[in-house]
């Protein structure tokens, strides 16, 4: 098996779907002005703005780990905190990016299940200490679907909203994975969002069929002041950004956005249910709810040894143990039946 097949470690794995691609090649034909003054950019932007259903200000960045760090720099100071989950990509895997952008705003972590932050939690941290000896809480950072592969219902972002109302705190969505929450849910992106009390969205495009690229959205308006500056300080200004906001584009005219979260969705579900048979006979254990595009389960050790002797590539080192199979816009059911059997093979030897 080569290692270039199709794997499930990550939905970064995954190349550009047809609909990114041709928009690309469409922004090629022609020249077109520089750094964001192209009418590619101008229409993606207006674009996020009627599929929101808000003027809101949009930015567009080269990366997840800058988007995050460059619009928490924009909502807090550096005496400032931003309460997290204990999980959070921004805690575990942006090598203390936001705290660099911010000059040191320092991230403080609360516990929650399935990868969830609670009114409660947060509201515990705010008043552990008030002090001016401790940094002072700001932001509320949630992850839209979470690290762990679950959703936030409107109910909870509102139980939040109302936290974040009561202590005059602003509220950031990671949304590395927020169309596949959305797929997931039966709501408009405004309930989920800035109508939920987001004040900002980093929106990625790069797990949903780009190459690479974020959509920073700033909801209130107020708050993106400058924000052009601090991309373009932080090396986030693209001089040929019309190659990454045609792609995007391509995504939200087309409906690909969410034609490709929804194709991940039911195959992580697919995934999930083949799983569950192996379950039955071996023990194996599905460790949260399968909710979105990711599915995390407990292997026995020989397995998953058995599944790298197969060049399988997926993550164990997420922080909750197990193993992470994450499917994307172009997963295959044929290619998930493949290791499938693999895991049931390596099982039944232990038998």
């Amino acid at each position: 098996m080569s290692i270039n097949t199709e794997q499930f470690a990550s939905d970064n794995y995954s190349g550009i779907c047809p609909e990114a691609l041709e928009y690309m090649l469409q922004a090629n034909l022609v020249s077109a002005p520089a750094y964001g003054n192209d009418e590619w950019t101008q229409k993606a932007a207006d674009y996020f703005r009627e599929l929101f259903e808000i003027d809101c200000e949009v930015f567009f960045t080269f990366n997840g780990t800058a988007a995050n760090s460059l619009s928490l720099a924009a909502l807090c100071q550096s005496y400032h905190s931003v309460i997290c989950h204990e999980t959070a990509h921004i805690e575990t895997d942006e090598c203390g990016a936001p705290e660099f952008a911010s000059n040191g705003s320092k991230l403080l972590l609360a516990p929650g299940e399935n990868g969830k932050l609670t009114a409660q939690n947060i509201e515990a941290i705010i008043t552990k200490r008030t002090d001016i000896h401790y940094p002072k809480a700001k932001v509320i950072s949630i992850t839209q679907s979470t690290e762990l592969g679950t959703v936030y219902s409107v109910e909870e972002l509102l139980e939040i909203k109302e936290i974040a109302q009561k202590y005059k705190l602003k509220i950031h969505m990671d949304g590395a994975r927020f169309a596949n929450a959305v797929a997931a849910m039966n709501k408009s992106l405004a309930e989920m969002t800035w109508k939920s009390g987001v004040d900002v969205l980093c929106f990625c495009g790069t797990k949903n069929g780009m190459a690479l690229g974020e959509a920073i959205i700033f909801f209130n308006k107020a708050l993106a002041e400058d924000f052009d500056y601090r991309c373009k300080q932080a090396g986030q200004l693209a001089s040929k950004m019309r190659f990454i906001s045609a792609p995007w584009l391509g995504l939200l005219e087309t409906g690909a956005w969410l034609k490709n979260a929804r194709h991940a969705n039911q195959c992580a579900e697919y995934l999930e249910n083949q799983l569950l048979q192996i379950e039955s006979v071996n023990g194996l254990e599905i460790m949260f709810p399968r909710e979105a595009n990711a599915v995390f389960v407990k292997l026995p050790e020989q397995v998953i040894q058995s599944l790298k002797e197969k060049n399988w590539q997926f993550y164990t080192f997420i922080g909750v143990g197990g193993v992470r199979f994450m499917c994307s816009w172009n997963t295959t059911k044929s290619r998930m039946d493949e290791l499938i059997r693999d895991i049931q093979q390596a099982s039944d030897r232990l038998n």
